[in-house]
């Protein structure tokens, strides 16, 4: 063991540091307190009898415990199509944007690509300018998009602001591995899909978790282009109906809404459907983060060479 090791141990933490590490715990369990209070406010007026949710008062668990207004939402016919039809273009449109941003990235990040400064320009700006709605939806109809499942992917296939992210961290790997792939006669493709890719783990689940929640919370798409096809309908689109007809029967307040499944009444009400909508639409995306969490604290040349 050597001297420093030995000095490095026998230093003895400070007040100050002991202040300041009280300190940050406290501020630290009051924020994870602030972001986790409504959602668990949210899951137990759900999980409350809808008319007793009215009378206000339900902060971390429900008073009258029910699942109505599970049942209510759960027995609209169209909601497990249109949630395959959202798990698929989450899915898919999360695959095939992340390999494209990632293939395009690559190309404006290297030097030796005389036109990258130009292509940069032109991807940026249209994140400050667009066609607006009418010529999108024209372009739309021109390509025979509308009233396919395609419409969902093509369009933003890729994301200017992830293809940015994307092309900083390719431009921050070592250039030395770039030079060991030339030297041993790698080609572009086989140094992006063997080097490239597998020290971009961090990036690439990062911004596949941006695309995926863009994909799974989309509905004005539907609304757009495929609002007429039942079987291409996707949860968020379903539930938004839902909460349309409850606020309309329930005269948009406060105020009981009855609604008749079988033989059997359930009281439901915008609110308690609503709060419902939020837990069923938020729990299948928030279950795909722990399977990407392990790639932010990655090192970002995992595997690489020194310089």
């Amino acid at each position: 063991m050597s001297l420093f090791t030995k000095k490095k141990r026998n230093i003895r933490r400070t007040r100050e540091d002991v202040v300041f590490d009280t300190l940050n715990t406290i501020f630290m369990i009051f924020l994870c307190i602030v972001m986790l209070y409504p959602f668990i406010n949210t899951l137990a007026i759900s999980l409350n009898d809808a008319s007793d949710s009215i009378k206000g008062g339900i902060f971390l668990w429900p008073r009258e415990f029910t699942l109505k207004s599970y049942e209510h939402v759960f027995s609209q016919s169209t909601i497990f199509q249109a949630t395959w039809i959202s798990i698929l273009r989450t899915v898919i449109g999360t695959g095939i944007s992340l390999i494209c941003t990632a293939m395009v990235a690559y190309a404006i990040s290297r030097r030796e690509f005389v036109f990258r400064k130009s292509v940069t320009v032109i991807f940026v700006l249209t994140m400050y300018f667009n066609g607006g709605l009418i010529p999108t939806f024209l372009l739309m109809r021109d390509l025979q998009l509308i009233g396919s499942f395609w419409v969902y992917i093509l369009p933003g296939i890729i994301g200017v602001f992830n293809l940015i992210v994307i092309r900083s961290f390719i431009e921050g790997l070592p250039e030395s591995l770039f030079e060991s792939a030339r030297i041993d006669g790698a080609g572009d493709f086989t140094t992006f899909f063997k080097i490239v890719l597998p020290l971009s783990l961090p990036v690439l689940a990062t911004v596949s978790l941006f695309v995926a929640v863009f994909q799974w919370n989309q509905w004005f798409d539907v609304f757009l282009y495929n609002s007429s096809d039942q079987t291409l309908s996707t949860l968020q689109y379903e539930l938004m109906k839902i909460l349309q007809n409850s606020t309309a029967i329930g005269g948009g307040s406060q105020t009981d809404a009855f609604v008749n499944s079988g033989s059997q009444a359930e009281r439901v009400t915008p609110v308690s459907i609503r709060a419902t909508m939020t837990i069923v639409a938020s729990v299948p995306i928030i279950m795909v983060y722990p399977f990407l969490q392990k790639y932010f604290v990655k090192g970002l040349t995992l595997g690489g060479v020194k310089e």
